[in-house]
């Protein structure tokens, strides 16, 4: 008990914890024989108390532990704890260093409760790789990767990169199968995983046209009796089958497939009934397919397998089902809610929002698409089976139409009426079609614009203007946004030529339907006949932008540039355009005609020849490649082209000419003497006939030169007797007008100034009315002095009129400046396109 002292009341509890006794140094008590003493001791092992002593100061008292924070505690033995032991030397108490303090921090330690002066703690030890069921669990988390990145490939269209990635989760699937094997785990495969890879393989084989490696995987999953539920991919198989045409085996595999699933699956097993329909259909058995079609109508009716049933009772002719199939048809329940609960309520305004935020939503869209599939099948249905059900289609057409508005569809009455009008315009029964439209005068104003739009159509191509315009009036008055209708009423002014209030019409309906192309190439044609080239050019351009591939939009591009002067950029639309109708006689002759104007004769002859191989009864291109062929000094080749020319014109005695011409050029003199009295006995008045006939017999020293130039005198003086005749009647008119004091509205050449001209020096021209007689001579003294043709070099005077003879019709006229209705006859005031008849009567 020597050691232990009791502090006194009033010492501070406190004090003391900075003075260093050599007691308490835990450094030392390795070395401290008495506190091993204890702690070897039973005493020593004992658990602590859970009693608690007051505290006392190091100072003035001992305190004493139990190895730890607790205060010493009466033993069961009723001794207290001491710090004693049996060498006398005081036991550390362990409280305070716990808690952070030691006789070394008197000697400049820091305080370090928590250790962390040692430094970070060690890393973790990472997994060893080495291991199988490591080596097993990262190939299957590649395996899986591949899967998904093949899948997201082929999301975005990448077939090549989702089968490669397919394949490479093959061979890794493999592998780890393998790897189990290996390891003496093959219980433990993964079938799930194996099923993925290889659907997911047989998938993209599929996707990549690849039939046979896809039919062969497919095989592998159905064959392999640990994979459950794998005869369902049995309906894969049977649509690869589809695809290769091989209908009997696609038949036999959906059978297959419909007898391994369920009747619980219903929806599953409709759509393959549906599938078997349908290659019946492919097959022509129709019978079969209608009684895998009535099955599903009498289960679960839906759109298409009622349409697919109409076709199928319609192509074996039975009328009375193809009734009742139609009933059916339009009783068939969408599954959709009435348009009424998207209209908003004035009142609630939280309503208003919700409604406004569901009212484009993707479910909305979906039942839009529905409802308007569901129409399209019946609006087909009707015009299908119309002129079958009764005697006449317009009989059938009615019957139709009282089954629609006594359904869901009463809308689809008046659009079936509208296609009855249609109907009688194809049969070409106008004024059944006008009276069927004007049943509409007195419908609601959609109905009425429509059906105004149509009759405003009909009575512009009759070319009743007063009519189509009253019509136009009408549509647009029922429905001013009509762009169709503004697009006739801008036809009629454009007819009467007021452009300007044409151009206006076409601008409001752009306005009121941007994507109108009508409209944007009908203000394009008026800006180009009020002039305003600029305009019209920038229209063609935007038309361009939206029509692609239109041969008329890029006929008037290059037209226009043509007119502004700029042929190279009209060279290089006219080739975009023949890429698109490569075959066009008339954009080839184009073509070859800036190819010449620009002095490049061997571009423009390639493209006259390609005219007039596709078109060899082209006047000006059969013209050109002759006048070619005659500047180039092959006069043999170009008789084939100006006998062509005769073929087309007989009345036109200049190709005659010009054949023989040819002749007599390279120097076959008989055949070209044939050929002058062959002229002359059609043409027996021809000057310039008659005068190589003198000359070709004086050379060749024939006795037919006298009679011929017998011929010559009468005929030249017939004809001047003639030419003064004419030129009297003129002077007389003349006077006869200035006597009464008004202007002579007949121009009289003063003989004097204006002498007639003699015999050698008329052109050689005939004039397309008076071919018989009305071709003067000059001979045929061709020589460096004559002029050419348009465009070329040819060593003839041609006529500048071209006028083709009147029992020859050009069966092409202006190409690309034709409309863009089915109207096709029309003078060239009509180079603007039409609504076409019935753009706003189908749902689609």
């Amino acid at each position: 008990m020597e050691h232990v002292h009791l502090a006194a009341e009033e010492d501070d509890l406190y004090s003391g914890y900075n003075d260093y006794n050599p007691t308490f140094d835990s450094e030392e008590l390795d070395n401290d024989a008495g506190f091993q003493q204890a702690v070897r001791t039973s005493h020593g092992r004992r658990p602590p108390m859970t009693a608690k002593f007051p505290g006392t100061a190091i100072g003035g008292r001992a305190l004493g532990t139990s190895f730890g924070s607790r205060m010493p505690m009466a033993s069961s033995m009723g001794r207290p704890m001491t710090g004693a032991v049996q060498d006398g030397a005081a036991r550390p108490m362990t409280a305070v260093r716990a808690a952070g303090y030691s006789s070394a921090m008197t000697r400049g330690s820091t305080f370090d409760p928590l250790g962390q002066s040692k430094g970070p703690a060690p890393p973790l030890e990472g997994k060893s790789e080495d291991t199988p069921d490591e080596k097993v669990k990262i190939l299957e988390k590649k395996v899986n990767d591949l899967i998904e990145e093949s899948c997201l490939a082929h999301g975005h269209g990448d077939l090549q990169l989702s089968l490669d990635r397919a394949k490479e989760a093959g061979r890794k699937e493999r592998a780890l199968v393998r790897q189990r094997e290996q390891s003496g785990n093959a219980d433990h495969i993964n079938l799930d995983l194996t099923y993925s890879v290889l659907f997911n393989l047989a998938t993209q084989y599929a996707n990549n046209d690849m039939y046979a490696e896809a039919l062969n995987t497919y095989q592998v999953i159905v064959k392999n009796k640990m994979f459950s539920n794998a005869g369902r991919l049995k309906v894969n198989m049977a649509n690869i089958h589809f695809k290769q045409k091989n209908y009997p085996k696609a038949i036999k595999l959906y059978r297959m497939a419909l007898d391994q699933i369920s009747n619980s699956h219903k929806e599953m097993r409709i759509k393959i009934m549906q599938n078997i329909g349908v290659v019946f259909i492919r097959m022509g058995q129709y019978s079969d397919a209608i009684t895998s079609f009535e099955h599903i109508m009498s289960e679960c009716p839906n759109i298409k397998t009622g349409f697919n049933l109409i076709l199928c009772y319609y192509a074996i002719g039975d009328r009375e089902r193809m009734k009742k199939a139609f009933q059916k048809l339009i009783c068939v329940p969408l599954g959709i809610d009435e348009e009424d609960k998207y209209i908003p309520p004035n009142d609630d305004t939280h309503a208003n929002l919700v409604i406004e935020a569901i009212k484009n939503d993707k479910l909305h869209q979906m039942e839009r698409e529905r409802k308007a599939l569901a129409e399209k099948f019946i609006m087909t249905s009707a015009k299908l089976i119309a002129p079958a059900i009764e005697a006449t289609f317009a009989a059938g057409f009615d019957w139709c139409v009282d089954m629609v508005k006594s359904s869901q569809y009463v809308e689809l009455a008046n659009d079936l009426e509208i296609n009855k009008a249609i109907t009688y315009l194809r049969q070409r029964d106008f004024n059944q079609a006008v009276e069927t439209l004007k049943t509409f005068e007195k419908k609601d104003s959609r109905v009425k614009s429509a059906a105004a739009t149509n009759l405003s159509f009909l009575y512009f191509l009759e070319k009743d203007y007063d009519q189509a315009d009253r019509y136009a009036d009408l549509a647009m008055t029922a429905d001013r946004y009509n762009p169709a209708a503004l697009i006739n009423k801008g036809n009629t002014v454009f007819v009467k030529k007021d452009y300007e209030k044409a151009a206006e019409f076409y601008k409001e309906a752009l306005r009121n339907d941007s994507s109108c192309t009508e409209a944007l190439y009908n203000l394009g044609l008026t800006y180009k006949r009020l002039g305003r080239l600029e305009e019209s050019l920038d229209c063609f351009l935007k038309l361009h932008a939206i029509l692609r591939n239109s041969a008329q939009v890029m006929w008037q591009l290059a037209n226009l540039f043509e007119m502004l002067e700029d042929p190279h950029q009209a060279i290089e639309w006219l080739m975009q355009l023949i890429t698109v109708t490569p075959t066009d006689p008339q954009v080839l002759a184009k073509l070859g005609e800036l190819y010449d104007s620009e002095g490049d004769k061997s571009q423009a002859f390639q493209y006259y020849q390609e005219s007039f191989r596709y078109f060899p009864s082209n006047i000006d291109v059969i013209e050109w490649l002759g006048a070619y062929y005659i500047d180039t000094q092959f006069c043999e080749k170009a008789i084939q082209y100006f006998e062509r020319a005769t073929l087309i014109q007989p009345t036109q005695v200049k190709w005659q000419l010009m054949v023989a011409s040819c002749y007599r050029r390279s120097g076959n003199y008989q055949k070209a003497l044939e050929t002058y009295k062959d002229i002359h006995r059609k043409f027996p008045e021809n000057v310039e006939c008659l005068r190589f006939l003198v000359r070709l017999c004086t050379d060749m020293g024939m006795k037919e030169v006298q009679d011929y130039a017998t011929k010559l005198k009468k005929v030249e003086k017939m004809k001047e007797i003639r030419e003064q005749r004419v030129k009297s009647a003129r002077e007389g008119s003349a006077r006869g007008t200035r006597r009464e004091g008004s202007a002579s509205s007949v121009c009289t050449p003063d003989p004097v100034r204006h002498p007639p001209k003699k015999d050698s020096e008329v052109d050689i021209k005939a004039d397309s009315g008076h071919s018989s007689h009305g071709t003067s001579a000059k001979g045929e003294r061709l020589s460096a002095k004559m002029r050419a043709l348009p465009g070329s070099n040819e060593p003839y005077e041609a006529s500048s009129q071209r006028d083709i003879d009147a029992s020859y019709v050009d069966p092409l006229g202006a190409p690309m400046e034709r409309p863009k209705t089915a109207a096709k006859k029309r003078n060239e005031e009509d180079e603007f396109a039409d609504e076409e008849l019935g753009d706003d009567l189908l749902p689609e």
